[in-house]
């Protein structure tokens, strides 16, 4: 079974940075629907990246589009969350998830597959999660 863990979080001032770390302990594909999400207190998880890997898909929510940036090392099994401008609203504790090597309808574009899953959440594996504060 994939195992995912999250590491990078921390305390930073608005309009710092960070970069966010999903290390994945195998990828038994080249193609992996894998998602970023976050959750702050009180209020329901959000997703705020969907990335088909082997297809250079990737979707950002509005809330972090422009300021957040994924990307990958194969090399390390890693999956990065590059984040700038960050704003106290972006405090919350963030996970990756992974449907690893999915099988989908054969009328089903792939990314629109993966966007499905990353919208109904319905992934395979998750991580523990990181915690990030944005705070003067």
């Amino acid at each position: 079974q994939v195992r995912l863990a999250e590491s990078g979080g921390g305390s930073v001032q608005p309009g710092g940075s960070l970069r966010l770390s999903c290390a994945v302990s195998e990828y038994t594909g080249s193609r992996n629907c894998m998602g970023w999400f976050r959750q702050a207190p009180g209020k329901e998880r959000e997703g705020i990246v969907a990335l088909l890997t082997g297809a250079d898909k990737t979707y950002y929510a509005d809330s972090v589009r422009g300021r957040f940036t994924v990307t990958q090392d194969n090399a390390k099994n890693t999956m990065y969350l590059q984040m700038e401008d960050l704003k106290p609203e972006d405090t919350a504790v963030y996970y990756c998830a992974i449907d690893p090597d999915p099988h989908y309808a054969d009328s089903l574009p792939p990314f629109l597959g993966c966007l499905t899953t990353w919208a109904k959440e319905e992934f395979a594996a998750w991580g523990q999660g990181t915690q990030v504060t944005v705070s003067s």
